[in-house]
């Protein structure tokens, strides 16, 4: 039986990494962007050059009508949902110190890194408890997180907080589906060469020349993919809430 995976945020960047790669895996893909299918064209092509089975579809998960569109046209398609991996997410469209942090940046970057994020989730694993267990396991959802959920920026700290919550909505779904076969998992991202980083590039080159990280380069989308990879799949079966820094050990502490 072949599985179908949802990619949220799969238009571009890491996203897009993750839905090349689980297509590469077998996976048939499900990709949520807010961009027109249009705009995508271009990046969709390689998808197809793959052979790789997709379907596109327009929509915002702040929306509860965004959100069960996506479950039910995946369900109609497809006919059941495998692997959800919550990757949207926006950075603050400003970056302004802690202490002058706008009450409408907060919702916004909450809204969507983490309300959105919670409830399709909910939705999503309504949809696999409905569902036979397929492989190993009913279903997984992976939930890209981010270094920021511990590490903080007081210039964007509404994006510190919005993936602190994703980190909990992880292990309260983690808890709860653990029971029902379900597997949850979150991947920190660091530092990776993406849109949302190429606006602060010279702050993060000097960061890797000074040492700040082990691994003395840029992540790539494709470093997130392959942990997603590997916990769509059927061989980690014994864990679960459970997280993988992605950031070249940024998270090490040292002396």
């Amino acid at each position: 039986m072949k599985k179908t995976a949802i990619v949220t945020g799969g238009s571009r960047g890491i996203g897009f990494a993750i839905a090349k790669q689980l297509g590469l895996d077998g996976f048939r893909i499900v990709i949520m962007s807010i961009e027109p299918e249009s705009d995508c064209a271009a990046t969709l092509k390689e998808l197809d050059s793959l052979s790789i089975e997709y379907c596109y579809i327009q929509g915002n998960i702040c929306s509860p009508e965004d959100r069960q569109n996506l479950v039910d046209t995946a369900v109609e398609k497809f006919g059941g949902i495998h692997v959800l991996v919550n990757n949207a997410g926006v950075a603050p469209l400003v970056r302004n110190d802690l202490l002058e942090m706008t009450e409408e940046s907060f919702d916004r970057v909450i809204g969507i890194n983490t309300k959105g994020t919670l409830f399709l989730s909910q939705l999503v694993a309504k949809q696999m408890l409905k569902q036979e267990i397929a492989g190993k396991k009913r279903g997984t959802i992976i939930n890209i997180s981010s270094c920021s959920a511990e590490v903080s920026s007081t210039g964007r700290g509404e994006y510190c907080i919005s993936k602190a919550g994703v980190s909990m909505v992880t292990t309260l779904f983690a808890d709860r589906l653990a029971g029902e076969g379900i597997l949850v998992h979150e991947v920190r991202p660091g530092v990776i060469a993406t849109d949302m980083t190429s606006t602060v590039q010279a702050k993060y080159d000097a960061l890797i020349e000074g040492g700040a990280f082990p691994i003395a380069r840029w992540g790539t989308p494709e470093d997130v993919a392959g942990v997603v990879s590997a916990f769509a799949g059927d061989l980690i079966l014994y864990t679960t809430g459970n997280y993988v820094d992605v950031d070249g050990g940024f998270h090490i502490k040292r002396l």
